[in-house]
């Protein structure tokens, strides 16, 4: 089979989402251009990180007198900086400033009036991204543009220092080219306004915000977490503790309830060499946050602030945020919280417009008469059952192909094997069978526990037959047991398979050890606590991964492992397999998701784009997408294909923990820390649903098989069931609620909540439906 092809390396290494605030690599210079030093090359780093969002406004500048050769060079360096924002070159722009800052306050002052914002009228505001009225010193190195660069130098002895600036030196004398320098990241908070007013000038936004409308104030009020948190930062950098100690605890009592896991980081950092290396803190500075609001709430907001002409907060504004402006209703409280609460705020709208091909693939057909037995058998009265005629061809699940699927051949997926096709005719066989679940209808729910877990049990997954259940260890053990009376065999030595007869019919089953079959293996390897397993859609195969950065992949022929695959630094959080096999994905603690392939022992694609931890990882059921949730409190989807992040889901308020695709491919689930599971509809890029009822992680999640229960395990020891098919039904998924970017959520879940079932004292951390739909549950007894 031909393998997902591998891309060159910049396809592979695929390139962060500037939108996400992962800072992208800086780009080449243009040709003409004359070598950049190393400390002009490792802030534009940093430059190109602060996310390029800001729509440039056309510089208006005042010219001098022309009297004196001083008033000409500033007359010349205006003129200077005129072109390099009307050719969009901030960084250029920003370092030209500071450096002639340098030479008097007389040439600090010249400020470029936008014609937006808070400058004169005429900047319509889409991005919020005008330039600043009194522009804040950067950390943005210059690019250096082929023939500006010479006039640059001529115009004035005090830019010509530009050339002259020593390289950043970092770690013995290497000049750091491919990453964001830490402290040019933070200067980025060299301080312009006074810091004993950075309380008056937060307290008056406060105050206008909480005596306007009511329909604004729901809006505008995402203004106050992020504004805390750079004004504090700030104050940090620049060495004024006891100003930013009276600010914090003036104000963080006034941020919502989930954030204040960030605002205890945010605590610590009370001096300014706290700051350095502190991811937190990195995230917040270049990645910009984003804040969806209704363009009648931002105009309020921009004649507010001109009024006042309060440039501290506009210059927060423009650099740290992205306001993202839709026409319409003003949202209402609830729709916001519903939304909000990630690391780097809200989604883009423009994240989830990409198309993307949610439906499934058409099954391939062939041939395979049903057996008689099956047909003839008796039933549970004893009396003899109809015969039914018999299907010519089983495994076409649908015979047209689905308007939404991908092509069949997108992306190379492996052939189906004899055993395959066998294996699907006893789904098929299975499904005829399968209980139609419903709110009359519940499903009978077995559950697992492990006793005497004292390694800690940290993982667990079920075969897809329901033969096998795997769990994963705190102590680097992967225990396989057979929940069936077939005990576990594996193949013979190779003296022993040396004396069978190859042509004899029943080979398959001489091969096979008897004497050592038992109803439980233990696989030795990893060197730290197992937080992934995963078996093969075929049975063959088991994926786990570990705290030792690797992920495994073992023979359940053999029971012994046969590749170590090695690209995660750090801990891996989770692997899974494709529904088709071959294809394998896993995310840890880098930050990145991996996608590999079981022939390759380098990734074939890697997903980057994400603030936090990546946590747990899903394949969608026709193989082409991968969803990822991630301890920024977001999920994201990303195309196997090209490797492209193709929506971004903002709503949870702590790390996500389980991802559940609906069978038909259409919509997600998911549960995070925050007791909450949220349904999204992945063809519009939407949230569609919120259940509450958990009260604590939530760990598992799994549709039945014909996606008419949502059945979701938790830390709170509960299985709680729900009715799938009324929370999807009659969406409003109009051109205005898509445009918007939110939708009217019903105002109490409790009616789609079809169950609860408690457990003694054991917390839920698997689930899986048979192809039956009975309901297999499983978690480790903890006697606490």
């Amino acid at each position: 089979m031909a393998a997902l092809p591998e891309e060159p390396a910049e396809v592979v290494a695929v390139k962060p989402d500037p939108d996400a605030g992962t800072p992208p690599q800086p780009p080449a210079a243009p040709p003409a251009a004359p070598a950049a030093s190393p400390a002009t090359a490792a802030a534009e780093g940093d430059a190109a990180g602060s996310g390029g969002d800001a729509t440039t406004a056309k510089a208006v500048a005042a010219p001098g007198p022309a009297s004196s050769p001083a008033a000409l060079e500033r007359q010349t360096l205006v003129a200077v900086l005129q072109f390099l924002r009307r050719s969009n070159l901030r960084e250029s722009e920003e370092i030209l400033r500071r450096e002639a800052r340098l030479l008097g306050d007389d040439l600090g002052a010249v400020a470029l009036s936008p014609a937006g914002p808070l400058g004169a009228p005429g900047g319509d505001g889409d991005s919020a991204g005008g330039e600043t009225l009194l522009s804040r010193v950067t950390a943005a190195a210059p690019v250096a543009i082929g023939g500006s660069a010479a006039a640059v130098a001529s115009s004035s002895p005090g830019v010509a220092a530009v050339a002259a600036l020593p390289p950043v030196k970092v770690g013995g004398g290497v000049a750091v080219e491919d990453q964001p320098d830490v402290s040019a990241v933070l200067s980025a908070y060299n301080q312009q306004g006074d810091p004993t007013l950075y309380e008056e000038y937060y307290s008056g936004l406060k105050h206008f915000i909480e005596c306007s409308l009511d329909c604004h104030r729901a809006e505008l009020s995402q203004l106050f977490y992020p504004l805390f948190v750079h004004m504090y930062l700030e104050l940090v950098y620049n060495q004024h503790e006891s100003e930013a100690k009276s600010f914090f605890e003036r104000f963080h009592g006034d941020q919502e309830c989930y954030y204040q896991d960030d605002l205890r980081v945010l605590s610590s950092l009370t001096k300014k060499e706290h700051m350095k290396g502190n991811e937190t803190m990195l995230d917040f500075r270049t990645s910009k946050f984003v804040l969806r609001i209704s363009r009648d709430s931002y105009q309020l907001l921009k004649r507010h602030l001109q009024e006042k002409q309060n440039n501290q907060i506009w210059n927060i504004v423009q650099e740290h945020l992205y306001i993202d402006i839709f026409d319409g209703m003003p949202r209402s409280k609830q729709q916001i919280d519903a939304m909000v609460g990630s690391l780097a705020g809200e989604a883009k709208r423009e994240a989830n417009k990409a198309k993307v091909f949610f439906g499934l693939l058409k099954e391939p057909e062939f041939d395979v008469p049903l057996d008689d037995e099956d047909e003839e058998g008796e039933n549970e009265e004893g009396k003899p059952k109809k015969k039914k005629p018999k299907k010519d061809s089983v495994g076409s699940k649908s015979k047209k192909q689905d308007p939404n699927a991908p092509p069949q051949n997108r992306i190379p997926l492996p052939e189906l094997k004899d055993s395959d096709k066998l294996d699907k005719v006893m789904n098929m066989k299975e499904a005829a069978r399968r209980v139609r679940l419903g709110p009359e209808c519940l499903p009978s729910i077995c559950f697992y526990t492990f006793l005497n877990a004292y390694q800690g049990l940290t993982a667990v997954d079920i075969t897809d037959d329901s033969s096998m259940i795997v769990g994963g260890f705190a102590d680097s053990t992967v225990r396989v047991w057979s929940v069936t009376p077939k005990k576990l065999r594996s193949v013979k030595t190779a003296a022993d398979l040396s004396l069978i007869d190859k042509e004899s019919d029943d080979v398959l089953e001489r091969i096979m050890d008897e004497k050592t079959a038992s109803e439980l293996k233990i696989l030795y390897g990893h060197s730290g606590p197992v937080y992934g397993t995963s078996f093969s859609p075929d049975r063959n195969y088991l994926l786990s991964c570990s705290e030792d950065g690797t992920v495994r992949l073992w023979s359940l022929q053999t029971f012994t492992c046969l590749v170590g695959y090695k690209g995660h630094n750090y801990p891996v959080w989770d692997t899974q397999f494709s529904p088709y096999g071959y294809y394998f994905v896993s995310g840890g603690h880098d930050r990145v998701a991996r996608l590999w392939a079981t022939d390759h022992y380098q990734p074939l694609r890697i997903f980057a784009g994400h603030l936090a931890d990546v946590t747990c990882t899903r394949f969608h059921p026709n193989s082409n997408y991968i969803a990822t949730g991630s301890a920024d409190r977001t999920i994201r989807l990303w195309d196997v294909l090209n490797g492209n992040c193709v929506r971004i889901f903002t709503g949870h308020k702590g790390p996500i923990h389980s991802l559940a695709f609906s069978p038909n491919g259409r919509f997600l689930a998911t549960g995070a820390t925050d007791g909450r599971v949220l349904l999204w509809d992945i063809g519009h890029g939407l949230m569609v649903g919120e259940l509450k009822g958990h009260t604590d992680t939530i760990y598992a999640l799994r549709f039945s098989r014909d996606g008419e229960i949502l059945a979701s395990g938790s830390m709170d020891n509960t299985v709680r069931l729900w009715d799938a098919v009324k929370a999807f039904e009659d969406l409003e998924t109009d051109d205005f609620t898509t445009a918007t970017g939110h939708i009217n959520l019903p105002e109490n879940s409790q009616d789609l909540l079809l169950g609860t079932y408690m457990t003694k004292s054991t917390p839920v951390v698997h689930l899986h439906f048979t192809r039956r739909n009975l309901l297999l549950a499983a978690g480790a007894y903890s006697s606490q």
